[in-house]
C-alpha cells in the first residue's frame, strides 16, 4: 500500500517478498485504507469484520482486546502482526492496535509458523503502518457521536528538493466511550514517521508511535438473568483497561543490483497496563437478585524487542525464475504481572447500588516476572517454471525459552515462590504449488505447519504439556479480470491442532484437549466497479469438530465457532453533476450463525444479523461530510457466556457517527 481502491494487487505477507496475491499459495485478504475509511471501522474488530475466513468481536461487550478467530481458531494472542513483526499479548498485558495509524491490514490464512514462527494454525492479521510518501498530502477531521468526540490528522511529503528525505506526522485524540453507561473508550495516538532515500536501491524509514488507551474491562449480566444488558454490575472506580505505549523501530532495505537484496525490520515496546474489573459471579441464595462479585487487578509492564533480517536473492535461467528468501528473526521479551484476586460487596441486579473502590477487598496477590527469548531461522524457494507454475518450498527452525519467577501470597501466611523454566523447540515445514491458468487465474494447492508452545503456564496443567502443533491442507482458485478493478477468490482447507490446552469448567486447571479439526470453504470478492460503486462479498462455512479430549467433548463443536458466517457491502456514488456535491451510500449485512458458548455445548448461541450503513457528501472538492451507522436496527443477542461466573456478553448495540474531513 497504499492503494487507489477497496482492491489490493500485492502483499508481503504470503511469502515476505513482494509478491501479487494471484501468486500466493495461499489465501490472502486485505482491508486498504480506502475500504476502512468507506465503512469508518475504529477498532480491529471493525477492520475485520468483512473478511471472508474471520469471525471477530467474538466476545460482544467484552472490550478489553480485539477478539477474533481465523479459519475457526483463535488467533489473537498470537496472530496481531505490525509490519511483519509479531504484537502478541502475554496474558493480560497486551495493546490494541489503532487503525487509524495503518494503510493496510493484511489477513493470511491457514499454518503461517513455517514464515512467522510461534502462532496458532488459524492465521494472522498484520498490520501495515502509515509511512512517508514522494508527494505532500495531508487532512484533518473530527468525529462526533453519541458520548463520542474525536479529531485527528495525518500529513506529510518530501523535506528536501531531491525526495531523498520525507516525513509523515499521523495523530488523533478521541473523548469515548464503548455505547453504553460506565464505559469508556479514550485515545491519544501520536506517530511520527520518517524516510531516508538516498538512491533508488536504498531505504531507512523510522517508525515511532506514542499510543495511550482508557477503556474499561468487560461488562456482563448474570446469564438467563432477563435483565437490561446494558446493567452496569461492576464498580466505576474500580473499571479500568488502560494502556500506554511507546513503539520505535526501523524498516531498512538495500538492493545490490545483483539479484541480491538484503532487508531489516526491527521495533522496541514499552507498554504499561492497569486493569482493574469487579464482575458478578453467582446468587447468594438460589433464585435471588442479590449476586456475589469477585474483583481482579492486574498492574503490568512489558519491555521487547523484536527484530528480523532477510537476505533475498533473485536469478533468472532459461524457462526457470528463482527468488530464494533467508532469514533470522529475534525476539526478546521482559513482563512483570502483579495480580491482586478478591471479591466486592454483592449487589442486587434488580436496583443495583455501587459502593466504589472501597468495597473491594483483595485477599491474594501474585507476582510474575517472565523472560521469553525467541529465536527463529527460516529459508524459502519460490521456483517459477515457464511463467505458468510457481513451486513454494519452505522451513523454519524455532527455538523459545520461557523463564517464570513467581512470588505468590495466598494470604493466611501461606506463601509460594519459584522459578519455572521451559525450553520448546520445533521445525516447521511449507510446501505450495501455484498454476497460472491464464494472466487472469490461479490454481494452488499447500501443506503448511503451526507451532505454539504452551509456556511456563504448563505448571497449572493436569499432566505435561506438549507444544500445540497444526498441519493445513488447502487448495485455492483465484480470479483477477483485466478489464475490472477486483479480486475473487475461493479455498477449500483442512486445519487440524493437536495438544490444546483449555480450562476445565470451574477454571481451576488446564487440560490439553488433544485434538481440533476445521474443515470449510471461503469465498471472498472486492470490486471497485468504477468510479461510482465498490461491492465486498464474504462468505465461510466452517466444519469444525474437537476430535480428541479428555473432559468429555470429543465429538462436539469447539465453542464460539459458527458453521456459516457471511457479509456483503455495497457504496454507490451519485454525482453531483456541478449544482451539488457528490453523494455517496453504502451499507452492508453481516450474518453470524447459531454457535455454542462452551466447548460441552450445553450453551446455545442464536444467530443474528446486523446491518450497517454510511452516507458520505462531498461538500467541496476538499471536503466531506461523512455519517457512518453500525447495528442500525439495535439488534442485540447474546454473543458469549462466561461459564465460570455464568455472565452474559451482548452483541454492541447501534452507533452513529458523523465525521467532517478536509483534504489536501
Amino acid at each position: 500500500g497504499p492503494d487507489a481502491t477497496i482492491v489490493a494487487g500485492d502483499t508481503a505477507v504470503g511469502s515476505k517478498t513482494d509478491t501479487p496475491i494471484l501468486d500466493v499459495p495461499a489465501a490472502v485478504s486485505v482491508v486498504t485504507e480506502e475500504e476502512m475509511r468507506q465503512r469508518g471501522v475504529d477498532n480491529l474488530d471493525e477492520v475485520l469484520a468483512y473478511t471472508a475466513g474471520v469471525s471477530s468481536d467474538i466476545y460482544g461487550s467484552d472490550d478489553r482486546y480485539d477478539f477474533y478467530l481465523i479459519r475457526g481458531f483463535y488467533q489473537s494472542n498470537y496472530g496481531t502482526y505490525r509490519d511483519g513483526l509479531p504484537n502478541r499479548n502475554w496474558n493480560f498485558t497486551g495493546s490494541r492496535i489503532e487503525p487509524y495509524g495503518a494503510q493496510r491490514f493484511e489477513v493470511l490464512k491457514g499454518s503461517t509458523s513455517t514464515l512467522f514462527g510461534l502462532n496458532g494454525p488459524g492465521g494472522l492479521v498484520n498490520a501495515i503502518s502509515k509511512r512517508p510518501q514522494d508527494q505532500a498530502f495531508g487532512e484533518v477531521y473530527t468525529s462526533f457521536g453519541d458520548g463520542h468526540i474525536e479529531t485527528g490528522t495525518d500529513f506529510g511529503g518530501p523535506l528536501t528538493a531531491t525526495g531523498d528525505w520525507s516525513y509523515r506526522m499521523t495523530a488523533k485524540w478521541q473523548d469515548g466511550n464503548n455505547g453504553e453507561d460506565f464505559t469508556q473508550d479514550d485515545r491519544l495516538y501520536v506517530a511520527p514517521a520518517l524516510t531516508w532515500s538516498p538512491d533508488a536501491a536504498t531505504s531507512l524509514t523510522i517508525l515511532g508511535d506514542y499510543n495511550k488507551r482508557e477503556g474499561n474491562t468487560s461488562h456482563g449480566i448474570p446469564f438467563g438473568s432477563g435483565i437490561d444488558p446494558d446493567t452496569f454490575l461492576g464498580e466505576s472506580d474500580y473499571d479500568a483497561m488502560d494502556t500506554e505505549e511507546f513503539n520505535i523501530g526501523w524498516l531498512f532495505s538495500h538492493d545490490f543490483d545483483n539479484g541480491l537484496e538484503v532487508r531489516s525490520n526491527a521495533r522496541y515496546t514499552n507498554l504499561d497496563l492497569t486493569y482493574e474489573s469487579v464482575f458478578p459471579g453467582s446468587p447468594l441464595v438460589s433464585g435471588s437478585s442479590s449476586i456475589a462479585r469477585s474483583s481482579l487487578g492486574v498492574y503490568g509492564k512489558s519491555e521487547s524487542f523484536l527484530i528480523d533480517n532477510q537476505l533475498q536473492y533473485d536469478a533468472s535461467l532459461g524457462l526457470f525464475d528463482s527468488r530464494t528468501l533467508i532469514g533470522l528473526d529475534y525476539s526478546h521479551y521482559d513482563i512483570t504481572e502483579t495480580r491482586d484476586d478478591g471479591t466486592a460487596s454483592p449487589i442486587d441486579i434488580t436496583k443495583p447500588s455501587h459502593c466504589g473502590r472501597g468495597c473491594v477487598v483483595p485477599y491474594r496477590q501474585l507476582i510474575d516476572n517472565t523472560e521469553i527469548e525467541i529465536v527463529g531461522l527460516y529459508a524459502q524457494e519460490e521456483l517459477t517454471i515457464d511463467e505458468r507454475w510457481i513451486l513454494t518450498l519452505g522451513g523454519r527452525y524455532d527455538h523459545v525459552e520461557q523463564t517464570n519467577d513467581y512470588d505468590y501470597d495466598y494470604g493466611g501466611g501461606f506463601l509460594s515462590q519459584g522459578t519455572d523454566a521451559v525450553t520448546d523447540e520445533a521445525f516447521t515445514s511449507r510446501l505450495g504449488l501455484t498454476y497460472k491458468a491464464t494472466d487472469e487465474v490461479s490454481l494452488y494447492a499447500n501443506y503448511s505447519e503451526s507451532f505454539q508452545p504452551i509456556g511456563t503456564s504448563r505448571a497449572f496443567l493436569a499432566a505435561p504439556a506438549e507444544p500445540q502443533e497444526g498441519t493445513q491442507y488447502e487448495v485455492g482458485a483465484k480470479y483477477r479480470p483485466e478489464a475490472v478493478d477486483a479480486l475473487f477468490t475461493l479455498a477449500l482447507f483442512d486445519l487440524t491442532q493437536s495438544n490444546v490446552t483449555q480450562w476445565d469448567p470451574n477454571f481451576t486447571a488446564q487440560y490439553q484437549l488433544g485434538e481440533v479439526n476445521v474443515r470449510g470453504v471461503e469465498l471472498e470478492g472486492k470490486m471497485a466497479l468504477d468510479d461510482r460503486m465498490n461491492l465486498t462479498l464474504a462468505y465461510s462455512y466452517w466444519d469444525a469438530e474437537i476430535e480428541e479430549d479428555i473432559l468429555g467433548n470429543a465429538g462436539n463443536r469447539p465453542q464460539l465457532v459458527p458453521e456459516h458466517l457471511a457479509s456483503i457491502w455495497a457504496d454507490y456514488t451519485i454525482p453531483g453533476e456541478g449544482m451539488f456535491g457528490d453523494l455517496t451510500l453504502g451499507a452492508g449485512l453481516r450474518y453470524f450463525g447459531p454457535s455454542f458458548a462452551d466447548d460441552a455445548n450445553t450453551i446455545d448461541l442464536d444467530a443474528r444479523t446486523t446491518v450497517d450503513a454510511a452516507l458520505t457528501y462531498k461538500i467541496t472538492d476538499t471536503a466531506t461530510l461523512q455519517v457512518n451507522a453500525t447495528n442500525i436496527f439495535d439488534k442485540r443477542t447474546v454473543a458469549h457466556v462466561d461459564t465460570f461466573s455464568d455472565t452474559a456478553y451482548y452483541n454492541d448495540g447501534r452507533t452513529v457517527r458523523g465525521t467532517l474531513r478536509y483534504t489536501w
